[in-house]
């Protein structure tokens, strides 16, 4: 409806204007007295961001136009109609002004007006300043805040030092020519006066990491002596051979401790993620110098590891191996401890100096083949092993003969059941094995009779080709061989192939048993060139030896031991047998014997047992276990009171890995201790 109007109006309007009389008005007299432009001002708005624009929008009485004067050094000025503006960029400072205002008639008048220009100081100043992961001289600078139209950097390490300016999204690098502390400066720009400042103190340091070489003139190798050991760092007195470097450590070994040594805190804990082998290069003034390298915790001695070798040269630099292979990887070491022959006290004489270089972490053991037999003699060569599963293995001399070098492995607490030792790299060709020759022997002394030692072969290029077996040791603290038949591998494990390439040895001590701190020390690893009879209990058992024990265990009433033939006659006049009493008890009470590998059924069926019954009819049963496994059979005495040999069918045995007998005699009655239930066995034999 509006609208409506708003037409009818405009045509009214219309044909009011074209009915009127147009007429001619051409004097312009009264601008002459029109009035010049007054009160001129200016508005001065700053944009508060540091950029120094300035919007200026000029006002007077009667001008309809202007000319703004920056009062800076730019000559011409802005034309600006008025209510309008202009907008100029300004320094830091205080300027004049000048608006020119003109009226219609182009008449000028002008004002000066003052304007001041100053920036706020820069505000939420961050700076990074952090010395470079992979250059310890190393310092990278960047910096932001609000309100900065740059940066200046002062690095603190030059006297009237000239800044480096950057802007923000830049990082500046400064290399340290020395070690120090010193203080990095950022000052933050506003493009005027007003600045804002940080300041960080950045402590250049070169730490000491491995490899240790001793060749850096920066790094500072703070050795904390003890006990009488003294390292230094000194010129290489003998540049020759594996090692002509410059610079290397010197232990001198003096009273009053046996464990005198040093110790040297890194500047960060050792990764043994990937390396578990220390090398170190030493010169000895003798031959089987004992040196142990030790690593700590940086704050808690007791989480440790250690392993101790021996000098095979002397007035010579040699590398040493140090296997940490068993080594707790959970742990964080940091601190690396020598000790130059652990157990003697050191007169500071030449005898007691010995060098060292080179200190690094590898994952190699040099692969020095031994020939068999190895004896831990020949100072020529490196008898370096490796243990694993916790077991620890050092250079040491015979307990009852100090001229003799041997090895001695402990089984500490917590080493695995299966802890064990390489030994050397291996042999320089393959154990010579034959089908009647497939015995190895090694002398061992142990702490205890009736531990397990096993001792595994394998090709050292392909360790799927191996066969292991075991012995028992039969006296405690005393010397003895044990013979390895490996014609009778263990339980579990691949049997004998004499076409495989057996170049690799391992030993294991008190096998299937975890650590529990037992000490053993062995020699003499061999071929046999001609097959023994091991002095441990085997098949055939004849009850004849007194040098060895035969592992019985008695259950439930039954008896069994070693005793003089009673009746040296007819099939069986040997001196020695076993004596079963089946006392009272459970009807199935009997005996068990151990054998120490499992009973090898190649090529046979029958068990054959000899046996002396106070009775005809007496049931016999004879069974073998193992892992998981048993079988069993039972025949009757046919004879009162003389012997006779019993046969028992094995023909239907399942697979398995039979390591015990079982011998029960009238299962189903309970014995009472008396003559008639009193048997004599002997001879048990696999045919």
């Amino acid at each position: 409806m509006r609208t409506i109007k708003n037409i009818i109006q405009f045509v009214v309007l219309l044909l009011v204007v074209s009915g009127c009389k147009q007429e001619l008005n051409d004097d312009i007299s009264f601008l002459n007295s029109a009035a010049t432009a007054g009160k001129l001002s200016a508005l001065f708005e700053i944009t508060q961001d540091n950029t120094g624009n300035v919007t200026i929008t000029p006002n007077g009485e009667g001008a309809v136009s202007f000319d703004v004067y920056y009062g800076d050094a730019t000559t011409a000025p802005a034309k600006v109609q008025a209510g309008k503006n202009t907008t100029h960029k300004y320094a830091e400072g205080v300027y004049n002004v000048k608006i020119v205002g003109y009226n219609i008639t182009g008449k000028a008048t002008e004002a000066t007006q003052q304007l001041t220009v100053s920036f706020r100081a820069p505000e939420n100043l961050e700076v990074i300043a952090d010395v470079d992961v992979a250059n310890n001289f190393k310092v990278n600078v960047s910096a932001k805040a609000q309100y900065e139209t740059m940066f200046r950097v002062y690095f603190g390490d030059v006297p009237n030092e000239v800044p480096v300016s950057f802007l923000e999204g830049e990082t500046i690098s400064h290399t340290y020519a020395a070690v120090g502390t010193y203080t990095v400066r950022v000052v933050a720009l506003s493009g005027g006066a007003a600045t804002t400042q940080f300041t960080k103190t950045i402590t250049i340091v070169d730490p000491v990491l491995l490899p240790l070489t001793f060749e850096s003139a920066t790094l500072q190798y703070n050795f904390i002596n003890f006990g009488g050991g003294n390292v230094t760092v000194i010129n290489n007195p003998n540049k020759s051979g594996i090692n002509t470097t410059n610079k290397v450590g010197r232990m001198v070994k003096s009273a009053p401790e046996v464990w005198g040594g040093s110790v040297i805190t890194l500047g960060a804990p050792i990764d043994f993620s990937a390396n578990k082998v220390f090398r170190m290069k030493v010169y000895s003034p003798r031959v089987g110098a004992k040196v142990l390298l030790k690593v700590e915790n940086a704050t808690n001695g007791g989480i440790s590891f250690e392993k101790e070798t021996a000098t095979t040269v002397a007035n010579a630099w040699e590398d040493l191996v140090f296997d940490y292979n068993a080594i707790n990887t959970g742990n964080s070491y940091q601190k690396i401890v020598l000790i130059f022959e652990l157990g003697t006290v050191g007169d500071g004489s030449a005898n007691f100096t010995f060098l060292f270089d080179d200190i690094r972490l590898t994952n190699q053991i040099p692969t020095v083949p031994l020939t068999l037999p190895v004896t831990f003699d020949n100072a020529a060569l490196n008898y370096a092993v490796t243990d694993f599963g916790g077991a620890t293995t050092v250079n040491d001399v015979d307990p009852t003969n100090a001229a003799n070098k041997v090895k001695k492995t402990t089984k500490p607490t917590g080493a695995a059941s299966w802890a064990g030792t390489t030994i050397g790299a291996y042999f320089t060709s393959k154990v010579p094995f034959t089908a009647s020759q497939t015995q190895m022997s090694v002398r061992v002394y142990s702490p205890a009779a009736g531990l397990r030692v096993r001792l595994k072969l394998e090709d050292h290029n392909d360790n799927t080709k191996s066969v292991e077996t075991e012995a028992i040791t039969e006296a405690a603290n005393t010397w003895e061989t044990l013979v390895f038949d490996f014609a009778n591998p263990s339980a579990g494990t691949a049997s004998l192939n004499l076409a495989n390439n057996y170049d690799m040895a391992s030993i294991f001590f008190n096998f299937g048993k975890d650590g529990d701190d037992k000490v053993f020390y062995w020699d003499d690893v061999m071929f046999l060139s001609a097959n023994v009879v091991p002095n441990y209990i085997n098949l055939p058992i004849d009850f004849q030896s007194t040098s060895y024990s035969y592992y019985i265990t008695n259950f439930d009433g039954g008896n069994l031991s070693i005793v003089n033939n009673p009746s040296a006659t007819g099939i069986n006049t040997s001196t020695k047998v076993a004596r079963m009493i089946k006392n009272p008890g459970q009807v199935w009470g009997g005996s068990l014997m151990e054998l120490v590998n499992p009973i090898n059924f190649t090529g046979k069926t029958n068990f054959k047992m000899k046996v002396f019954s106070p009775r005809a009819g007496a049931k016999v049963l004879f069974k073998v276990e193992g892992p998981g496994v048993a079988f069993e059979k039972e025949v009757a005495t046919t004879a009162a009171n003389a012997w006779e040999e019993l046969t028992f069918d094995y023909s239907t045995l399942p697979f398995g890995f039979y390591t015990k007998i079982v011998l029960i005699f009238d299962l189903g009655t309970a014995g009472d201790g008396s003559a008639n239930y009193t048997f004599y066995v002997d001879d048990i034999s696999l045919n």
